[in-house]
């Protein structure tokens, strides 16, 4: 099974990144992807954190189709259905209640859409940023809210388990995940060019390692009209921890081969998962 992870370079301006989104994933559904990603803000790298505030959206219930009400996850929704493939969408910035206004903190959810356009599942962002070098200074917690619970789906005969960025850094939080294990692990991310360039690919590679499956990892790529710059090297891992492709900056696709004999094989040479003691 190919798997697919799409890099973006975010704009301030919807539109122009939801294009950009279509544009990839038709390119990932052309090379035969049957599951791909996109990274975290990917329709949305604002000028300031409050913009995702105004650009956040009503939720959407698992099994349904967004809405009118809901165009990011609209536009995700069509873009899974035009091409016959599931789309983990990034992340879109989500009302956490029906009677929750655009001023009150939002979400980062991670919606997941099926071939069909249904939405299949979600996972909020549970671990929230905070970084302060000095010179650097970020706080996702000023306008987002933090989700509380680990999520895994069962999506295209695998067992996905979904986290976000900064979610990266929690072991625990993939250990959860793969308390049965998990065949993927998807990680949509953002991360800053100093933290990524400092520990992006370890961490992917250790989680890759520590749980015996596959990593598949979206990043924002490049420098950011609003005066970011993200790190990129979007990636897959294999359960050995082996780095199949990887995109270093700008737009783009990496793809690998997601192989359940090699998956199968690395668990049964190295039994580590069954060696677990918990508790």
């Amino acid at each position: 099974m190919k798997i697919a992870a799409l890099q973006t370079v975010s704009t301030p301006d919807v539109g122009r990144n939801l294009a950009a989104a279509e544009r990839l994933v038709a390119r990932a559904a052309e090379a035969g992807a049957t599951l791909a990603a996109l990274p975290e803000y990917f329709c949305l790298m604002g000028r300031h954190d409050r913009d995702k505030l105004d650009a956040a959206e009503p939720a959407v219930a698992a099994g349904e189709m967004p809405t009118d009400r809901s165009p990011i996850q609209s536009a995700l929704s069509a873009a899974a259905r035009r091409h016959g493939l599931w789309l983990i969408g990034g992340t879109v910035p989500v009302r956490p209640g029906a009677a929750a206004s655009a001023h009150d903190r939002v979400l980062n959810r991670v919606p997941v859409f099926a071939p069909d356009g249904t939405l299949a599942g979600h996972y909020d962002k549970m671990h929230l940023f905070r970084y302060d070098n000095g010179r650097e200074q970020y706080d996702e917690a000023r306008v987002l809210a933090a989700g509380d619970r680990p999520v895994a789906l069962d999506l295209a005969g695998l067992r996905v388990g979904l986290s976000v960025c900064y979610d990266l850094r929690f072991p625990e939080l993939y250990r959860a995940l793969t308390a049965t294990p998990c065949d993927l692990l998807v990680v949509p991310a953002a991360f800053t060019y100093t933290t990524g360039l400092a520990h992006w690919e370890l961490l992917l590679r250790a989680r890759a390692v520590e749980n015996q499956c596959y990593v598949l990892a979206a990043a924002q790529g490049g420098h950011h009209e609003n005066g970011r710059r993200t790190f990129g090297h979007s990636l897959v891992v294999d359960p050995w921890g082996e780095v199949l492709a990887v995109q270093a900056e700008g737009e783009g696709m990496v793809m690998a081969e997601l192989d359940r004999d090699r998956l199968a094989a690395v668990r049964r040479q190295l039994p580590a998962l069954e060696h677990r003691r918990m508790g």
